[in-house]
């Protein structure tokens, strides 16, 4: 598993595990000294910007006061001490309980491997049983370390041989008015409780549905959102962890607005002057619909990316969203996210 060395002083270290990050950018909210940022969420998720979710500004002003591994779900942050990992039941990713199957009550049938949203359930040495019964044996594998705590596996096993806890109670809300329909919230979500319902002709339907069942609140469809459209707050944290009362109200505030950290790069050569990332843009869409319905020339003045001279242009850097669509509709790979040094 890759680590980052986000900070050492003495004898402590502060340690960041990409792959066990999932963008829901609690470390952030829960920071005193605003010394973590979180950007580019989508664009990450969707493998079009190479850069992690999180950064330091290393501005000197970090307390090392672990607040944000604490309270991190998936333990992704890390505080050692001499190389040891500083954890107890103070961590949220330590207090939750793991998700367990019950070996006597599994019947191997493999309904939650096909579930899992992060696949990291697997069925090992499948097998009919040998005594007579018509049993199917096996073992039912979990990787914890990739486990979000969804209750997927839960929810489908016919036998309720699985047990888990939630890190969050909260709710969810998404304006359809403002909503783009740009999937960005659906590819980002780490526990699939974001889809599009299939619509059959002439149907009128919500643009993202949610499944609050799976939902475990923890923000990263917010975050991702380029539009804003989506608002999670975090009313508990379920598991019982030391001093979570501080934390509940920490995250009862307003998540703050991610940071940019990332620009548009074009390539004037490549480009076709087709106009794809203009009208899919879903900050050009918001706008206006007159835009997001394929008028592309009729508007004078977009405000992300427009078409001059037969070639995509940036028009204001600072109101991208850091989504990538654009980058995915592209034809010619004529745009796309780079990183953007924060300070």
């Amino acid at each position: 598993m890759r680590e980052v060395l986000l900070e050492s002083r003495e004898d402590r270290a502060q340690f960041y595990l990409p792959d066990r990050c999932i963008g829901c950018g609690t470390c952030v909210q829960v920071c005193p000294k605003g010394e973590l940022i979180i950007g580019s969420v989508g664009a990450v998720v969707r493998g079009l910007i190479d850069k992690d979710f999180i950064e330091k500004r290393m501005s000197g002003a970090c307390a090392f006061c672990a607040l944000c591994s604490r309270v991190c779900p998936t333990g992704a942050l890390e505080f050692r001490k001499n190389g040891i990992a500083e954890m107890d039941n103070s961590y949220l990713s330590v207090a939750i309980k793991s998700t367990v199957v019950d070996s006597e009550k599994c019947v191997h049938c493999g309904l939650c491997c096909d579930v899992c949203p992060q696949a990291c359930i697997e069925l090992e040495d499948r097998h009919l049983a040998e005594d007579g019964s018509l049993k199917v044996g096996g073992r039912t594998i979990i990787d914890l370390e990739r486990c979000v705590h969804c209750g997927w596996c839960a929810s489908v096993c016919p036998t309720g041989a699985i047990s888990f806890e939630k890190p969050f109670a909260g709710t969810f809300s998404r304006d359809d008015n403002v909503c783009q329909a740009c999937k960005t919230c659906v590819h980002t979500c780490p526990a699939n409780a974001l889809f599009n319902r299939e619509w059959k002709a002439g149907e009128r339907g919500e643009k993202v549905s949610h499944r609050p069942d799976a939902c475990i609140y923890c923000g990263a469809c917010a975050l991702a959102c380029p539009v804003r459209a989506i608002v999670v707050s975090k009313t508990a944290i379920i598991p019982e962890m030391k001093g979570k009362g501080a934390f509940e109200k920490k995250l009862a505030l307003p998540a703050p607005w991610p940071t940019l950290t990332s620009c548009l790069e074009t390539d004037e050569i490549a480009c076709l002057g087709c106009g794809n990332c203009v009208i899919a843009c879903p900050v050009n869409a918001l706008s206006d619909p007159y835009l997001a319905a394929g008028h592309l020339n009729e508007l004078d003045r977009k405000p992300l990316l427009e078409v001059r001279d037969g070639t995509v242009k940036v028009v204001d850097q600072e109101v991208c969203g850091s989504c990538a669509t654009c980058s995915m509709i592209c034809p010619a790979d004529a745009i796309r996210l780079v990183p953007r040094e924060v300070v």
